[in-house]
């Protein structure tokens, strides 16, 4: 009987200690806005979707 409870004490280590070794992370700013803050900046048209603007002119510089 005792090597029973050993042997079932011993599986539910060796499958808790499987899960513990599978661990999936996600990086919450993997293709958000502040993960372009080091790159180039907004192309006009992209800068007039995110603001809701029908024209990308005020966006477009050196374009009147």
């Amino acid at each position: 009987m005792k090597l029973k409870q050993i042997a079932a004490f011993c599986l539910l280590v060796v499958f808790a200690a499987s899960f513990t070794g599978c661990k999936a992370s996600a990086s919450a700013s993997v293709g958000t806005k502040s993960a372009r803050t080091n790159s180039k900046p907004l192309p006009p048209g992209q800068a007039k979707k995110m603001n809701g603007d029908k024209s990308a002119k005020k966006y477009a510089p050196g374009h009147n």
